[in-house]
């Protein structure tokens, strides 16, 4: 696509980081229906990248009256596990924030069926805002792919529409999309609590090294909570061990810190990634955990060259396995 063809429209670009869990406890179910949690997000270096651009008649894009009828297109090209229609949260990240900011009355449009040169676009009463997504970051694989596009569609059209929140305010925004979208807004390393969207920021002095390890199908998150009610009990593990050796920069400590409550619950739905967490372990991991509710495994190590050795004893055990540092910071806006 290219972007301003029929409008010369400004776009903008972000890269986002997929996230890790360090640490996840759960300490049972809340009255919402979510369930209340410990835990411990550092985001890593798989990205996607989020495109927003404009598509209309020149300059009404930031024009109060056109953006009270501003339209949102989607575009992706990650296939079917990823929704194109109302159910993206990257559409759910425009709309909230169209909200917040005032710009109001979106009315989602597939962008399937829309092309930059058709004259109902070219001459349209009414700004287009095209959202592109690009994706690495593996798809329902306990990583916040989808919350991490959110979070990159709310930074994105913040710049686009001028809307000038600042990224506590679209912090707050992000709270109505999704647990991890919050997090995904500020990336680093926090420490969350309640349903995840309450957090604290925590000091990691250094990186780590980590091979990442994607199954060959997803794993639902409701699945996974819904095994964890039926199969698992709360308990207190504290993340104290994993918040300092994140201080000390340790792999060691790291790896025998890491923690995952919804391990046994996605072990009892697929069994074979308790063999999987148990081979790489065998081939040289300081730890490996389950990412979030999963299926994706993660084994850290003590070197780049340490990581790159563990990638290739177990690439035939995966979908795909890949090395990866962290942390890897927050959203980057950049020109398109």
């Amino acid at each position: 696509m290219r972007w301003g063809r029929t409008s010369g429209g400004p776009c903008v670009s972000v890269r986002v980081p997929a996230k890790l869990n360090l640490f996840l406890s759960v300490r049972g179910r809340r009255p919402d229906g979510y369930h209340e949690l410990v835990t411990v997000f550092q985001s890593v270096s798989l990205y996607d990248r989020v495109r927003a651009g404009l598509i209309g008649p020149p300059g009404q894009g930031h024009h109060p009256a056109a953006r009270r009828r501003m339209r949102v297109a989607l575009w992706h090209d990650a296939g079917p596990g990823v929704p194109s229609g109302t159910e993206n949260l990257a559409v759910r990240a425009a709309r909230a924030l169209g909200s917040a900011a005032g710009v109001i009355d979106l009315a989602f449009v597939d962008a399937r069926a829309l092309r930059p040169a058709d004259p109902e676009v070219d001459h349209a009463s009414s700004p287009y805002t095209v959202i592109d997504l690009r994706k690495s970051i593996p798809v329902g694989a306990g990583m916040a792919g989808g919350s991490a596009d959110a979070a990159a569609a709310l930074v994105a059209l913040n710049e686009l529409w001028a809307c000038e929140l600042s990224r506590d305010d679209l912090r707050a925004v992000a709270a109505h999309i999704g647990s991890d979208v919050p997090f995904c807004v500020v990336g680093g390393t926090a420490l969350a609590t309640g349903r995840g969207t309450a957090l604290a920021q925590v000091l990691c002095r250094g990186t780590f090294h980590w091979v990442v390890c994607t199954a060959d199908q997803p794993l639902p998150t409701a699945d996974v909570y819904r095994s964890w009610d039926h199969n698992c009990t709360v308990n207190e593990v504290q993340p104290d061990a994993v918040v300092q050796a994140l201080r000390t920069t340790d792999p060691e400590a790291l790896g025998a810190a890491l923690h995952n409550d919804l391990e046994p619950a996605a072990f009892a739905l697929r069994p074979q990634l308790r063999e999987q967490r148990d081979a790489l372990l065998d081939a040289g991991a300081l730890g490996a955990v389950l990412s979030g509710s999963g299926p994706t495994l993660l084994a850290l190590t003590e070197s780049a060259e340490a990581a790159t050795g563990v990638c290739k004893l177990m690439e035939s055990d995966f979908h795909s396995v890949r090395v990866a540092t962290s942390p890897a910071g927050g959203p980057e806006l950049h020109p398109c």
